[in-house]
């Protein structure tokens, strides 16, 4: 059911990607008078069409991973006399900018909208009040101290543990100092802390910011009590229920619902033996962990649980919610945040400061797809968003057969006053199409890794 949803999921998102990024050339290229043979949603034999009244055939097709505007162009046949006015290489430089462009800006476009509805719709987040800090960890050299909330790091205000991952993983490389504000209570004036760090987070694969800054997030006690249990997974075929309370594993109590897991991860493969209460009933039950190796090469037992919801006291709960037109200044802001996070992300890449394994391809991002929506509109929402910024980023990227490219041969040609010559832009192609495919593969690789 869990490939079934994710493979659904990814449908979904990825549909409304691709058409928003190639209805923003569709839209321009009608108004700059281009004529649009095509407008393919996939790639492949098309599994639907229809043809409108301007001639412009609408397809979506069988591979659902990118899409494509076909429009009249004397380079790809031959044109008729009556029609070259409409053809996209008879137009000016400046229009073929803009048709080019439009397709990142409408995913940029998606991507505001999305978080302006989140913010008009309002969010309840946890406030990220620190549980534990490690000894010795850069958090503890700092003076962080467990009870207090993070409010802002490197300047830039925190009011979830999403934000501060955030605002850490967007210094990785950083050497010296990284600012973290803290208060110990909303009444109280922010305190600010010089953390020592030394080539943060280079390399690490994935990046693990609060476990190196040595901070533990404050959670609610969580009793031992299985919430969700997956279907065909070690725990359902064992017998056990929702709502089953571990009592012990192999004679040793359980205390809480971390203590278990730890069990759990620590012995892949090994057959546990379970103390149940269910109903006011204890009953023993055998459980084996199935194995999961991860990126690091290690073992890790699993069984296909999650823990049952545990309510939040109100003090460390904060809602996010802005009016109509507070809530667009927000989401711009957001939107450019993302943006360039996703930018300096790809360039730490390129020098050796983030490790290529964080590429992610069409089997990643269906699991993150899927479990997504299985947390809810909020969460959906968000990745959307995210994957939206993503595609728009790296589509204008100087990479001949990207819109990027496309664009540097323009304004080549707005300054020099002339096209690219023919010979340069399919040698340049030739180089783009190896290296795009070549990423795609790696990411591709990286996936089936992760598996």
């Amino acid at each position: 059911m869990g490939v079934i949803e994710n493979l659904l999921a990814v449908i979904v998102v990825l549909g409304l990607l691709i058409t928003f990024h190639e209805y923003g050339h569709f839209w321009v290229a009608r108004r700059c008078g281009v004529k649009v043979l095509r407008f393919s949603v996939g790639f492949g034999k098309p599994l639907w069409s229809r043809v409108d009244r301007h001639g412009t055939e609408f397809a979506v097709a069988a591979i659902p991973l990118g899409g494509y505007v076909k429009m009249l162009d004397e380079r790809e046949g031959p044109v008729a006399p009556e029609e070259q006015a409409q053809a996209f290489n008879r137009k000016s430089v400046w229009a073929r900018i803009a048709i080019v462009s439009a397709g990142p800006l409408a995913n940029f476009l998606l991507a505001f909208v999305a978080y302006w509805v989140l913010f008009v719709y309002g969010t309840t987040t946890v406030a990220p009040v620190i549980g534990d800090i490690a000894a010795d960890s850069p958090a503890a050299q700092g003076g962080l101290q467990s009870g207090q909330e993070i409010v802002a790091v490197e300047g830039e205000r925190t009011p979830s543990w999403g934000d501060v991952n955030l605002k850490l993983v967007a210094a990785i490389g950083a050497n010296g100092e990284l600012e973290v504000t803290t208060r110990d209570s909303e009444t109280a004036s922010p305190e600010r802390h010089r953390v020592p760090v030394s080539d943060w987070l280079v390399r690490q694969d994935p990046p693990r910011p609060l476990a190196t800054l040595g901070v533990t997030p404050w959670r609610p006690e969580m009793p031992a009590v299985l919430g969700e249990v997956l279907d065909d997974g070690r725990a359902q075929k064992a017998g056990l229920q929702s709502g089953d309370r571990i009592v012990s594993v192999d004679g040793v109590g359980i205390e809480d619902w971390m203590a278990f897991v730890e069990r759990v991860r620590d012995n892949p493969g090994k057959t546990l033996a379970l103390r149940v209460e269910r109903d006011g009933e204890r009953r023993d039950v055998e459980l084996t962990p199935a194995t999961r190796e991860q990126e690091d090469g290690t073992a890790m037992g699993y069984i296909g649980v999650g823990v049952q919801t545990t309510e939040w006291p109100e003090r460390y709960r904060r809602e996010i919610r802005y009016g109509p037109l507070d809530a667009i200044g927000e989401a711009v802001g957001k939107t450019g945040e993302m943006s360039l996070l996703t930018l300096d992300s790809i360039r730490k890449m390129l020098v050796g400061l983030i490790s290529p394994s964080n590429l992610s391809g069409p089997v990643t991002i269906a699991r993150i797809a899927g479990d997504s929506a299985r947390n809810g509109v909020e969460s959906f929402i968000s990745f959307l968003a995210y994957l939206s910024i993503s595609l728009g980023v790296l589509n204008l990227l100087p990479i001949p057969v990207l819109d990027g490219g496309h664009l540097v041969y323009y304004l080549i040609e707005a300054v020099r006053g002339r096209p690219v010559p023919e010979a340069v832009q399919a040698f340049g192609l030739r180089i783009g199409v190896a290296l795009v495919g070549s990423l795609m593969l790696m990411a591709l690789y990286f996936d089936l890794m992760r598996l």
